[in-house]
């Protein structure tokens, strides 16, 4: 079209789809459009796009909207500026003239997403309409997924399933500051029109690096001689295969910034790792303290010299290049003998059993001080968000501009998109973002308090980690949640209890995609290992401007911290007494071993390969006390009789069994242990172990009121000796029925399995 005549180009514009419904907007359109045509014939060009490029109008859109009406109008007729406007749209949707996406970023129109959607792939983009859904394709976010899509094709030409990742990024990095600017790439993702190997997001596009080969990772720091730097290089690639990438990145930055390049920087031209006592001893002094710089609220930066916690590791991945250089000398001399060198690093100085201690003294004060409040917290995160609930129902329940009260306080609905609303002080508040980040802290807090499960864990956790165990001598169903392998790569299976069911069954519910039911596939970044995770059910995803989000850690700390300035909660020095993730880790382990979990079943459950490192987060019990109780242990083996230590028997295996059946009960099940009596005398509604059926919440309602009849009849008869007892009958059956009342307030919602799916063809 570009490099046809005027008449030729005008005749096409006259012929579908460029006609409109409206007789009066296609004659504006066609008289603009000719109007600009007459103009770009005064420029040099042998078509209408070079012409284009010749005029001022191709260097600045905003001169273009303010200007270019009255310089088309210097050789035409045509003096209405929105009348050019059009026939340059007109133009740019025939594809006579591509507009480039830099020229479109500065240009503004509000006829520019329809219009291309009803001249260019109208096929295509009903296709799209149809995948997306009516209700997210007029969203705001939807709208600016539209209007990215049509600024690609008038730049680009062609169909949307021509769109290519090249022209994707392209318009991402122009326009990175406009909300919703990569969701129209999602779309794309979703039609199947990019690439299987093409990147899963454009979000997190300026921060996933993936992984770098090792020349790399020796190279981002600089070692300036180069005989050095193959060395390293080859000492990494020996010890690559047995280490992680997050372990082979610090290994590499620890060599290189730590120690290398640090010693050139101060000894210029140095060459050889035989290293003289005092260059050994001053580098020594310089890794001691590190500067941090902190940020003061007026913009200055603040420099303090403080102590480094990583010294220990630094030194020790020191000490081990030595080493190893010298134990492989004796085996490959020609490769290795070069190199080998005295260490300067005696084994002594990579202990540092002072920090350790009181590393481990500062977490068990976190955990004394924190484990007291942790249900006062997980109570605040549940009030918290019930509080940015309410907020949010109330604001969508009253028009946009009309001012609302909430809960003491007064805000007025904002006019455009969004839920959002200001307050008193005309601070702008985001109802929806409030009560996204309050439900998700709440979430957190119980999957963590009730998992023990590390933040990244919980991040991972997916639909398909929920899988179900059938008992089999009763047939019962138990509910279970896997965890993905984490830093010991292996996996564990955790029991699924009532508390944990609730949450999950909230999770599911939300980020259920409200089309299908399903949960979003989503494709997540390990930011560890640099590298995208197969496409899964994630539970921790949202909807962030109408494309799946995975959360990210600093989102949940974020969260975390409003909870803590809505309740207020502060230490014994007046502080405010912030929750970590990790926090919640500690307190499960102690929590655990202080109710009698065997040390050994708690390292199993939180995933810890070494005993030793569980007993670490136990803030219990001190470490001279742990260690005597598990020689008395040993030593009281060896004093008892062997036979104590063998292998049960089957009936005795099938009594252990049986004592499981015989804990059901008409009202309930008793959760006394194994091999116990009974300690009401079958008394079963006073005692404490009862755990209430809520199937049978009628018949403990007729139980208490059976009993408030007797408790009437012996006050009436003088029954004196009676009364007491059946009170105490009375407090009991209240309480369960208690019980079952708090547990179905929340709404516990059949979770469901997972299916597997049949593999589409083609």
């Amino acid at each position: 079209m570009t490099c046809r005549s005027a008449d030729e180009v005008l005749a096409a514009l006259q012929m579908p789809p460029y006609v409109s419904a409206s007789v009066n907007t296609c004659w504006y359109r066609l008289t603009g459009a000719r109007a600009i045509l007459d103009w770009l014939a005064t420029f040099p060009g042998t078509s209408w796009q070079e012409r284009w490029e010749a005029s001022p109008a191709a260097t600045c859109p905003r001169a273009w909207a303010d200007h270019g009406y009255t310089w088309v109008s210097s050789v035409t007729e045509v003096k209405r500026r929105s009348t050019v406007l059009s026939g340059l749209l007109l133009l740019a949707g025939a594809d006579v003239l591509r507009l480039p996406l830099a020229w479109l970023a500065g240009h503004s129109s509000n006829h520019l997403r329809d219009f291309v959607e009803e001249v260019r792939d109208p096929a295509g983009y009903a296709r799209l309409k149809a995948h997306v859904g009516p209700k997210r394709w007029q969203e705001l976010g939807g709208g600016k997924a539209r209007r990215a899509l049509a600024r690609i094709l008038l730049a680009k030409g062609g169909d949307l399933a021509d769109i290519t990742v090249g022209d994707a990024i392209e318009h991402h990095t122009l326009l990175r500051g406009e909300g919703g600017s990569s969701l129209f790439y999602s779309w794309l993702r979703e039609l199947g029109h990019l690439p299987s190997d093409a990147p899963a997001t454009l979000r997190l596009l300026g921060r996933v690096t993936g992984q770098l080969t090792t020349g790399q990772l020796v190279d981002r720091h600089g070692v300036a001689c180069a005989p050095i730097r193959e060395l390293l290089i080859d000492y990494l690639e020996e010890r690559r295969p047995r280490l992680d990438y997050a372990s082979m990145d610090g290994l590499a930055r620890n060599l290189t910034r730590n120690f290398w390049s640090d010693l050139e920087r101060h000894h210029p031209g140095i060459a050889s790792l035989d290293l003289p006592p005092e260059v050994a001893a001053a580098w020594k002094e310089r890794l001691r303290t590190r500067i941090q710089r902190r940020r003061r609220p007026d913009g200055t930066v603040e420099e303090t010299v403080v102590e480094r916690a990583d010294q220990a590791m630094v030194l020790m991945s020191v000490r081990a290049l030595y080493l190893d250089v010298a134990r492989w000398a004796a085996e490959e001399p020609a490769r290795w003998g070069p190199w080998a060198a005295p260490c300067p690093i005696k084994e002594a100085e990579t202990l540092n059993g002072k920090r350790t201690k009181r590393i481990k003294a500062r977490m068990d004060q976190r955990t004394h001080e924190r484990l007291p409040a942790l249900d006062t917290f997980a109570r605040a995160a549940l009030d918290h968000h019930r509080h940015r609930l309410a907020c949010l129902e109330a604001l969508r329940s009253v028009p946009r501009g009309v001012a609302f009260t909430v809960e003491g306080g007064t805000f007025v609905r904002t006019t455009h998109g969004g839920d959002s609303a200001r307050d008193a002080a005309s601070r702008l508040i985001h109802f929806d973002l409030a009560e996204h980040r309050a439900f998700w802290a709440w979430a957190a807090v119980e999957f963590l308090r009730h998992t023990g499960a590390r933040i990244e864990e919980m991040l991972e956790a997916s639909h398909h980690a929920l899988v179900q165990y059938r008992l089999p001598t009763t047939g019962e169903i138990v509910p279970l949640l896997q965890i993905a392998p984490s830093k010991t790569d292996q996996e564990r299976v955790l029991l699924v209890s009532p508390e944990l069911a609730d949450v999950l069954s909230a999770v599911i519910r939300r980020v259920r995609d409200p089309q299908t039911g399903a949960i979003p596939l989503l494709a997540a970044y390990d930011y560890e290992e640099r590298i995208w995770s197969p496409p899964a059910p994630l539970l921790f995803q949202w909807d962030r401007a109408g494309e799946p989000s995975r959360m990210t850690g600093e989102l949940i700390r974020r969260a975390l911290g409003e909870v803590l300035d809505f309740i207020g909660l502060t230490d014994a020095s007046g502080q405010p007494l912030d929750f970590a993730p990790h926090d919640f880790r500690r307190m499960f382990i102690t929590d655990a071993i202080r109710s009698g979990l065997p040390p050994h079943i708690a390292q199993v459950i939180v995933g810890h390969s070494d005993i030793n490192t569980t007993m670490g987060y136990n803030a219990v019990y001190p470490t001279e006390t742990i260690e005597a109780h598990r020689a008395f242990i040993t030593r009281r083996r060896t004093l008892r009789p062997a036979e104590e230590y063998r292998t049960p028997t089957d009936s005795e295996w099938e009594d252990f069994l049986g004592h499981f059946e015989r804990r059901k009960l008409s009202v309930g099940t008793c959760a006394r242990a194994y091999g116990t009596a009974c300690i009401h005398e079958h008394a079963c509604v006073r005692c404490s172990l009862l755990r209430p059926d809520p199937a049978q919440r009628g018949r403990l309602v007729e139980i208490r009121d059976n009993l408030l009849d007797r408790i009437a009849e012996a006050e009436r008869e003088g029954w004196l000796g009676e009364i007491e007892g059946l009170r105490v009958s009375l407090a009991g059956a209240e309480s369960k029925i208690g019980q079952i009342d708090r547990a179905a307030s929340g709404g516990p919602v059949l979770l469901g399995l997972p299916t597997p799916r049949p593999a589409q063809q083609g």
